[in-house]
């Protein structure tokens, strides 16, 4: 009697936390897709680039925004950089970068490089536009995050823009570009991301 009355008290228990993982997973599956590619727009948008500009990609992965900005870019290019780790995003590599801006039509508007954030081997005010997304959050400490986001201040060029994504860390990455004496400012995606995720953009003097 005992263990029935225990299974009746569990059993509610275990339908709200399965419902909340279905709920979870959805939302991980719309972002994957559509939400993704909107957002990457909407980040783009931002950008207001015009079709001739040198953009760099900080942390490329499989190539999303990289691909999306060098669509952009009919007289201009679009620089990739990442470590290729699984273990910040699974199936990531060069050559998968390579074959979706191939898929894309894009592969002769980009140039892939494997470079660490911290370090970014482009002399200084070399981009006209730098973006990131989902990236910065996987750097270990706020010193090697801040140092990231000084690289990305270092390589822009006068009145250049930066838009980064991110889950996590949003006002960290605000408050050190400011000191860099960039105007930097946080704004919601308009659309649904999951995890939620804001947008940081800025503007080099």
């Amino acid at each position: 009697m005992a263990a029935f009355v225990v299974g009746l008290a569990v059993t509610p228990y275990l339908l709200v936390t399965g419902a909340a993982l279905l709920a979870a997973a959805a939302a991980m599956l719309f972002t994957s897709a559509a939400g993704k590619l909107g957002v990457r727009e909407e980040l783009l948008d931002l950008m207001e680039l015009g079709g001739d500009e040198h953009v760099l990609d900080v942390g490329c992965g499989r190539g999303l925004l990289l691909v999306g900005a060098a669509k952009r870019l009919p007289r201009g290019r679009a620089v990739g950089v990442d470590l290729w780790r699984a273990r910040d995003q699974a199936g990531t590599s060069e050559e998968a970068a390579r074959s979706n801006a191939r898929a894309e039509g894009v592969e002769d508007r980009i140039e892939l490089v494997t470079a660490d954030a911290r370090e970014l081997p482009f002399p200084d005010a070399s981009f006209d536009a730098v973006v990131t997304s989902l990236t910065l959050h996987n750097i270990r400490g706020a010193s090697g995050r801040a140092r990231a986001v000084d690289e990305i201040v270092r390589v822009l060029r006068p009145r250049g823009r930066v838009g980064i994504l991110d889950i996590a860390r949003t006002r960290e990455y605000v408050q050190t570009l400011e000191r860099a004496g960039l105007e930097a400012r946080r704004v919601r995606v308009a659309l649904p991301v999951f995890p939620p995720a804001r947008l940081v953009l800025a503007r080099k003097p």
